[in-house]
């Protein structure tokens, strides 16, 4: 079985939290850390932006992306969400099997 953390940013806590209680009650996610304010500069239509923004860190099974992504792209109030996913490479076995033992 193969592991990996999720990066998701939202424009507010009010959609973070939408987004995070709705992956974990569809049991798509074993855990959501919630970092309240981080500032992000990027390119949007031909601009460079900066806003604060909440960012989630996802953990969940590989397997789980698609149904994730799809979950947040329903959900998230952004034309373009930002979902990257890193595969773990190691990790504490007994947390991982906790991911295994809670999603689906």
């Amino acid at each position: 079985m193969t592991y990996s953390v999720l990066f998701v940013t939202c424009p507010d806590m009010k959609s973070t939290e939408k987004i995070s209680d709705a992956l974990l009650k569809k049991k798509l996610a074993a855990c959501v850390n919630i970092l309240p304010i981080i500032k992000s500069e990027y390119w949007w239509k031909g601009k460079i932006k900066n806003h604060s923004e909440v960012l989630m860190i996802v953990k969940t099974k590989t397997s789980l992306y698609n149904q994730i992504e799809k979950e947040v792209k329903k959900l998230h109030p952004y034309t373009v969400p930002e979902i990257i996913s890193f595969k773990i490479d190691k990790g504490n076995k007994d947390y991982l099997n906790c991911i295994s033992d809670v999603t689906k």
